[in-house]
């Protein structure tokens, strides 16, 4: 076949659609990123974005923040926006997980479609710079004394680091509904407050505060995690007598709708991704650690975390 006939034939059948996703001319994505700029979210929504590009899975993403209620307002705003659309994304995790099991909010991401989980870390708990406190076991004595007069500073109501505050006071003795928990509606707002000083404590994942600690603008505390991070250090609770160990896991969701064939796409899309030099890149920079599971084992996962997540917060008092 000669040349200009061969690209007349792929014209034609990229046209039709008829190509397979690697012939094809990338797709215009769309990602719903559902919290305020400068969070966890909104960091791994735009690395998969531009690693998208990179992999040439995709010509251009635009990106859609929309926070508010630990995502379920971004997430309505998908499901009934994003229907049938194979195009769309949605960055999610543990913190939409925890936050529809207390919030019972309309919406139900089962309605969506579960296509990979993509990263996992673990939350750090930080001190203002010019905090009178110096570690946990300052913070907890004073919580023992008068758990109103702890205010901890996070993300929505039934966020990782909101359970692991309750989960924390229950195994020091302290009522988990005396916990004095301001919620915020994105990581730039929970960092300005605690900059600022005007929470007593903040908890968040590591990747979003580890520029401060490094600066000495926040002092760490302590981890969730069951060992000390890599690289950091920084001591768990376990190691300082709280047996609370919590994680935070990130994944995307395309949209309701969606038959198999798009899913199946938007997965190979992802897989593509994630291999770029740029994803990999994010991932170091943000001490993110990686956590892919896709397809069906992703949904069965998060089926798994809402009976799991549910258990824990009824055990921290917090249903």
């Amino acid at each position: 076949m000669r040349r200009n006939d061969f690209l007349k034939t792929m014209a034609a059948l990229a046209a039709a659609g008829t190509l397979p996703l690697s012939a094809r001319a990338a797709s215009n994505l769309k990602m719903m990123i559902p919290a305020n700029p400068g969070g966890g979210w909104d960091t791994t929504g735009r690395a998969l974005g531009k690693a998208l590009i990179d992999a040439k899975a995709a010509d251009s993403v635009t990106y859609d923040n929309k926070g508010g209620a630990a995502g379920a307002l971004g997430l309505a705003q998908f499901i009934n926006s994003a229907k049938g659309d194979p195009n769309a994304l949605m960055v999610m995790g543990a913190v939409m997980v925890g936050g529809i099991i207390t919030g019972k909010p309309p919406v139900d991401l089962k309605t969506a479609t579960p296509l990979a989980r993509l990263t996992s870390e673990y939350n750090v708990y930080v001190l203002p710079a010019n905090s009178p406190f110096k570690t946990m076991a300052d913070v907890v004595a004073q919580l023992k004394k008068d758990p109103g007069s702890v205010k901890w500073g996070g993300g929505s109501r039934g966020s990782t680091e909101h359970i692991a505050a309750a989960m924390l006071a229950r195994e020091v003795g302290v009522d988990p509904a005396k916990i004095n928990y301001v919620a915020f509606r994105g990581g730039g707002e929970a960092t300005a407050a605690i900059l600022g000083g005007n929470v007593t404590v903040g908890g968040s994942g590591y990747s979003e505060f580890a520029e401060y600690i490094k600066t000495g603008k926040m002092k760490a505390i302590a981890v969730t995690s069951p060992t000390r991070l890599k690289g950091i250090d920084v001591p768990t609770l376990k190691e300082q007598g709280i047996n609370v160990e919590l994680g935070n896991w990130r994944g995307v969701y395309g949209a309701p709708g969606i038959s198999a064939d798009q899913r199946k796409n938007l997965i190979t899309m992802v897989e593509r991704a994630i291999k770029t030099k740029s994803w990999q890149e994010a991932m170091e920079k943000n001490d993110w650690t990686p956590a892919v599971l896709t397809g069906d084992a992703f949904a069965h996962f998060v089926d798994e975390e809402f009976a799991k997540l549910r258990a824990t917060m009824a055990k921290a008092g917090m249903l």
